[in-house]
């Protein structure tokens, strides 16, 4: 294998695959969404193939990353469909992104610790700005937040639920780091449940995946489809019960997220 000194200037997408895209990469249990298995890991090469042309760095194209999530969210308070569409293009931008940074790292040996927290930071901050988007959707928009308070409340209780959840993986991390122990490989191994009722639990669960559902390219879509039912009964009814179904699913999640780590090897040396 090449190093990144000795790589063409102007590689082919092909050895793009190779050093850019090993079973390191897209075998990952979590850290590979599934539109980078269905699309995205396709595509990808082709612009990181521009990219590595030019004297962006693998940090910049992270940035690009947090500025289309943050867009993503700004996008949503446009009132009915136009955001919705708006949410919808530009989580796919931010998620494109997110495949290509990691892609242009690797190319050229610059990978960081830097360029993980600037990708955790994206990716905390763009999903709770989601979460807090749909609740002032569900108010009505900008103009009538003081009107429906509550909704917007809800927005931001979801907002934090989602961070919250999200936070419990990286505490598994700082927790294993201060004890002096290893990091795990992201395994479905290490993560399942010791007692066999919680595996059997946990293995049910993925049939009605609604856990998932909170990643700002699953939010997007599910906003998108509130607002064409909006659409069709003439008020926001749909986005309404979507924000306040979300909450007590998301409180589900993160407690059953709790109990899936302790109960698990994630915390055990």
């Amino acid at each position: 294998m090449t190093t990144s000194e000795q790589r063409p200037a102007r590689p082919t997408i092909a050895q793009l695959r190779e050093i850019t895209q090993p079973p390191a990469v897209r075998g990952r249990r979590t850290a590979e969404h599934w539109t980078g298995d269905l699309y995205m890991r396709g595509v990808s090469p082709y612009l990181t193939r521009v990219l590595v042309r030019t004297p962006i760095s693998a940090n910049g194209v992270t940035w690009l990353m947090i500025l289309s999530g943050w867009l993503a969210a700004v996008g949503l308070l446009v009132p009915g469909l136009v955001g919705a569409v708006l949410g919808v293009l530009l989580t796919q931008l931010q998620m494109l992104w997110d495949a290509c940074d990691g892609e242009v790292a690797r190319w050229r040996g610059t990978s960081s610790p830097v360029g993980i927290f600037l990708d955790k930071v994206g990716h905390y901050t763009v999903e709770t700005l989601i979460a807090l988007a749909l609740g002032i959707r569900a108010a009505g928009g900008v103009g009538a937040v003081g009107e429906h308070l509550g909704y917007v409340t809800l927005g931001a209780l979801l907002a934090w639920l989602l961070c919250l959840n999200k936070a419990l993986n990286d505490m598994v991390h700082a927790a294993r780091a201060a004890a002096g122990l290893t990091r795990l490989p992201d395994s479905a191994a290490v993560a399942r449940p010791r007692s066999g009722l919680l595996d059997r639990l946990r293995s049910a669960a993925r049939f009605v995946p609604f856990h998932r559902i909170y990643h700002s390219i699953e939010l997007s879509l599910i906003i998108l489809a509130a607002a064409i039912a909006d659409a069709v009964v003439g008020d926001l009814t749909v986005t309404r019960v979507l924000v306040t179904v979300l909450v007590p699913l998301a409180a589900l999640s993160v407690v059953g997220h709790f109990v899936a780590i302790v109960s698990s090897r994630r915390l055990r040396a």
